[in-house]
């Protein structure tokens, strides 16, 4: 990328304007500290990926005290939602444990091999991979079946890397279409480009990825389906605990905690749901 930008550089003859310096943030040295650090650092609900540390880390040793960031703050959003996938992810599950007990009842048959003591870690990668693990979509605005709310606010200029190591939210929302599906929930992110309190933007400019009929965008939604789903209707409110922390293996992947409780609009309240999703 380095050598497009220098040749795109040159042909623009813009060669004693612009320098490119190549090389990760976390080792280079710049001649001089900065007015602007602009980035693209999100990754699919905002965090996965982790590489706004790489912007933390620049904004930390090359930013000057009156410098902006671009974007200079960002949202996460989680929303109830329904889905056809909920059935479909449930059905693949269902086959390939069928697939491998057809295989065990086989292999026991023709070849005199038990391999029934694998049944169970085959069970939870399966299960894992089917049912635990949230799914890139592009949600439609009528997929969305309750009130959407805000889980996390980063404000780039003064986010520290442990203020993102973490994310934990207690959100309520209220279902708003009669007699629908909980199928689980979509997450999105905005990202806003307003400047510093002190030194405003003269035009602030959102980036959002929420579901949208025509304005699909790369990063899509993070959606996390709930096995089984519920049956809803107007009025119900579904009180929501979320904690996102980064995976031990891999601090670019994401483990999630999620658990509901749906308190019916009569008054009724259903017992407490509670999931492991993996962000990957």
């Amino acid at each position: 990328m380095s050598e497009h930008a220098r040749e795109l550089v040159k042909a623009n003859n813009l060669q004693d304007v612009v320098e490119v310096i190549e090389g990760s943030m976390e080792d280079i040295t710049l001649p001089e500290k900065v007015d602007v650090i602009i980035s693209e650092w999100m990754g699919y609900f905002l965090l996965r990926e982790s590489m706004f540390d790489s912007v933390i880390s620049a904004r930390d040793r090359w930013l000057k005290p009156t410098g902006v960031m671009y974007p200079s703050h960002a949202r996460m959003w989680m929303a109830p939602i329904r889905s056809g996938l909920v059935d479909q992810k449930k059905s693949d599950y269902e086959g390939s444990m069928n697939d491998w007990l057809c295989f065990v009842n086989e292999t026991k048959n023709y070849y005199g091999v038990d391999m029934s003591v694998l049944t169970k870690p085959f069970s939870e990668e399966q299960r894992k991979y089917y049912l635990q693990t949230s799914l890139w979509n592009n949600l439609h605005p009528h997929q969305v079946v309750g009130t959407a709310a805000i889980i996390k606010e980063i404000d780039c200029l003064t986010a520290t890397v442990d203020d993102i190591c973490e994310v934990r939210s207690n959100f309520s929302s209220s279902i708003l279409i009669e007699n629908t599906r909980l199928c689980g929930f979509g997450g999105w992110f905005d990202v806003h480009f307003r400047g510093r309190s002190d030194n405003p933007a003269q035009k602030e400019i959102e980036l959002t990825t929420a579901p949208s009929i025509d304005s699909s965008t790369h990063w899509g939604q993070q959606v996390f389906l709930l096995h089984p789903p519920f049956r809803t209707s107007e009025g119900d409110d579904v009180n929501v605990s979320f904690l996102m922390n980064r995976s031990k293996e891999n601090h670019r992947l994401m483990e999630v905690d999620l658990g509901c409780e749906i308190r019916q609009s009569s008054g009724k309240l259903l017992p407490l749901i509670k999931n492991k999703f993996y962000i990957e």
